[in-house]
């Protein structure tokens, strides 16, 4: 991923040999070339999209400068808000990239410690999938750990327990389930050993006041003093994914246009099973 812009923009070249000086290895051949084995690693995946996310930002100031310009707020997903605090002059790319290349091993380990998985489950209301979560909960933790759009919801928790939510989900009348490809229980209290991991060097790394203003999927809320934005991205590592009411309170707030700078295109479609009268580019 991120070949294209890697040979469409000098300045993006620049970026990814940044990177490669930050986490000791070529990044970009990660990028590039995969194999698919290691780039879905989550020790891989954290840097790799951190930065592809940042080259379509570097992108997207080339073809549209006025974009980025006039932009009012920014957020992401889960380790998009890593991308968002970069953007927002938060922290520098190379902290930013430092951080989440820690969090991707501090979360790697804490699942390794503690098998775990998440599943996507789309089609059932959010009260059904609580209560299923309960009820599969009995062989083992699970919650929901991303709330993304109306019927579009991801649980997390011990490999018991997110088979036992398949069962039940498919009986329920879901209308798709897929486990996701990641290492473990994210978002959850499974991680508590990445936070613990990762307090002390967030709160050692330099952050400013955001320039642009930004939004925390945690609480759906903005933040502006560096010491709360430290302790809200420590907590995001074992909290709940709050992306529907995220862009629900943007678009209360009277935002009328998004950009998705990342390696694919989910946020958009999230956004239309939201509001579809959401304007995307």
């Amino acid at each position: 991923m991120g070949r294209d812009l890697y040979d469409a923009y000098p300045q993006i070249r620049d970026l990814y040999q940044r990177a490669n000086d930050v986490v000791g290895y070529d990044l970009a051949k990660v990028c590039f070339e995969g194999p698919a084995s290691v780039l879905d690693a989550t020790v891989q995946s954290q840097p790799a999209i951190f930065l592809t996310s940042l080259a379509s930002l570097e992108a997207l100031k080339a073809t549209e400068p006025e974009a980025v310009e006039n932009c009012v707020a920014t957020t992401g997903l889960s380790l998009g808000e890593y991308t968002a605090l970069v953007f927002a002059g938060v922290m520098t790319f190379e902290d930013g990239l430092k951080l989440v290349q820690l969090r991707g091993q501090a979360m790697q380990e804490a699942s390794d410690a503690r098998p775990s998985g998440m599943v996507s489950v789309i089609g059932l209301d959010v009260d059904v999938v609580q209560s299923l979560c309960e009820q599969a909960s009995q062989l083992g933790f699970l919650k929901i750990a991303n709330y993304l759009c109306p019927k579009n919801y991801v649980a997390s928790g011990e490999l018991s327990a997110c088979e036992k939510l398949v069962d039940l989900a498919k009986d329920a009348g879901a209308i798709r389930l897929a486990p996701l490809a990641v290492a473990g229980a994210f978002h959850t209290p499974i991680m508590d050993p990445a936070v613990e991991k990762m307090r002390p060097i967030i709160e050692n790394t330099q952050f400013s006041a955001p320039k642009i203003p930004y939004i925390s999927g945690v609480d759906a809320e903005f933040h502006s003093d560096p010491v709360e934005i430290k302790k809200i991205l420590i907590r995001q590592i074992s909290s709940p994914v709050l992306w529907e009411d995220s862009m629900r309170r943007l678009l209360a707030d009277g935002v009328d246009k998004f950009y998705e700078v990342d390696p694919g295109r989910v946020l958009r479609g999230l956004l239309k099973r939201i509001d579809r009268k959401a304007v995307f580019n």
